[in-house]
């Protein structure tokens, strides 16, 4: 696992950034700064501190896949971690195999941090080599478009 960091300062309180990543009050919002990883992109289940969450999206073949998480820590508007256990495949959940191993216990954190109403947004992220071209191009542009949204 290759370890990454992104970061962005938002215009924004942080109860504001948070929500919006979230997609707390709506999940469209989620979706829209996240739609740069995959236009369908969204999540099923709870942010809520140990819940499983589904990270999902078709692909070109119209099938549903993903990741399959847990929600670690969940501190409101300070700091989240996401721990990636699986992966959903056509609508079956696979924790283990060859293909699991690769990405188990990684970890996706966000960390929101408020300065005179800016928010610094810091995405700790492990990924495997073949999917670093691809975080490193797409994440800072998920990141921008999150900074549009939340400081409309």
């Amino acid at each position: 696992m290759k370890k990454l960091q992104f970061r962005v300062s938002i215009n924004a309180p942080a109860n504001k950034v948070y929500g919006f990543m979230l997609g707390i009050k709506s999940k469209s919002t989620y979706e829209q700064w996240t739609s740069l990883f995959n236009p369908t992109s969204t999540y099923e289940g709870s942010w809520e501190k140990g819940s499983k969450i589904l990270f999902i999206g078709v692909d070109e073949n119209g099938e549903k896949g993903g990741m399959v998480s847990k929600i670690v820590e969940n501190i409101t508007n300070q700091f989240v971690s996401i721990q990636h256990y699986g992966l959903l495949k056509a609508d079956k959940e696979i924790t283990e195999g060859p293909e699991v191993e690769k990405w188990a216990n990684g970890f996706e954190n966000y960390t929101f941090e408020e300065n005179n109403g800016t928010t610094t947004v810091t995405v700790d992220l492990d990924t495997i080599e073949d999917f670093l071209d691809y975080m490193n191009q797409t994440y800072p542009k998920a990141l921008d478009r999150l900074k549009e949204l939340c400081e409309k």
